[in-house]
């Protein structure tokens, strides 16, 4: 028996794999950014799918992916797109905050259930659930070390959408407890090919050092254009950073700079008895030995995050329940909803009917370029 996936950019379908089946297969829809300025993130997740395996909690299982290039716009048609036409019995998905806003929003009006794969908070968080870290543990641990470090002054240079509004509402709230001054406030949009005049505001507020909101390559254009012009403070980045493609795109600027992580980036070095530790590297080696030494990603570690725990949740769901079904839907809803201690890739989570984000501190590690590579901080 194999999966049957389906993949579908710009308008091409491409059926993988074929399924003879007693049972109704369960149809997972994932949309993601595999193009477009998140696409460093959205072709680790894509690549993840096509290691997932044959079943899903024991049930054969359809995946139909597309491609939403980054655009909000599209995320929201690809997510009606997989309830009303794939009648599919939860959503993985998107790349980015605005993204996963946007199919959220289709989610809850569906009733299917959604695993985002970036930091977000929706409105009505009743269908939906967020698998990263979020922004508020993630700033946490940076403002942490930047007390630790002595610094007084930053400057905040972000994305002028919803991951960079997001952070901010972490970053000065965070400041204001750890008595750090932000003495400048600068944006830029993902498509942006100069930051020079924020670069320049920033370097006159003489600020100790620069924390980021931004993701995907798109985040070392503020960076080079800082050093460029001779700043020489310390750079603390989030998350969105993590993956070797911005460490070529950074290149040298990237020295030196902070950034927090989940645990699968480093789960070699974590200690034997890390309950994330043998998933984290049994993920890295599948995915390594299918794309390549060094190929590794966090990002696409989340979508194998959303795979073990809808593998998981569905295992417990009634078989006498048919897949495709609101019933179906509802009752995995529930099983979600139960997961408790699930060791994952990024640390483990527990989550609850009052709870949809399921990591917790534990699941937080502060990473540096040194060499040209990602090592923890000491």
């Amino acid at each position: 028996m194999l999966k049957y996936l389906k993949l579908v950019t710009a308008g091409l379908c491409v059926f993988i794999g074929s399924t003879v089946q007693a049972q109704k297969p369960v149809t997972i829809g994932v949309t993601i950014s595999s193009t477009g300025p998140a696409a460093s993130l959205g072709i680790a997740q894509r690549n993840t799918v096509e290691l997932f395996p044959e079943t899903l909690g024991g049930r054969p299982v359809n995946y139909v992916v597309l491609d939403d290039a980054t655009d909000p716009s599209q995320a929201t048609r690809n997510a009606r797109r997989l309830v009303e036409v794939e009648n599919v019995d939860a959503i993985i998905g998107s790349s980015t905050t605005p993204n996963n806003l946007a199919v959220a929003e289709v989610s809850n009006e569906a009733k299917v259930p959604h695993l985002g794969l970036a930091p977000y908070t929706a409105k009505d968080q009743t269908w939906t659930f967020s698998l990263p870290q979020t922004y508020a543990l993630m700033y946490d641990a940076v403002f942490k070390k930047l007390q630790q470090d002595g610094v007084k002054t930053i400057a905040f240079f972000g994305f002028s959408d919803a991951l960079g509004d997001a952070s901010w509402r972490e970053v000065e709230q965070l400041a204001e407890q750890y008595e750090i001054d932000v003495v400048a406030h600068e944006r830029y949009r993902r498509t942006d090919q100069s930051v020079t005049a924020q670069a320049l505001k920033v370097i006159q507020s003489k600020a100790d050092a620069v924390v980021f909101a931004a993701s995907g390559s798109a985040a070392a254009l503020p960076m080079r254009a800082l050093r460029e012009r001779g700043y020489k403070g310390p750079f603390f980045q989030n998350h969105g950073v993590a993956n070797n493609d911005f460490l070529r795109v950074a290149d040298k600027m990237g020295e030196g700079m902070i950034a927090p992580t989940g645990l699968v980036l480093v789960a070699e070095q974590l200690p034997d008895n890390h309950p994330s530790k043998s998933v984290g590297v049994k993920y890295l080696s599948m995915y390594e030995d299918k794309y390549g030494a060094g190929s590794r990603n966090p990002f696409g570690a989340y979508a194998y995050d959303a795979y073990l725990l809808l593998d998981r949740a569905i295992a417990s769901v009634d078989g006498s329940v048919e897949a495709g079904t609101p019933e179906f839907r509802t009752a995995l809803l529930k099983e979600l909803e139960k997961t408790d201690q699930l060791a994952l890739t990024h640390g483990t989570s527990s989550l609850s009917a009052d709870n949809h984000l399921g990591l917790r501190e534990d699941a937080v590690v502060l990473i540096t370029i040194k060499d040209g590579q990602w090592r923890l901080t000491k």
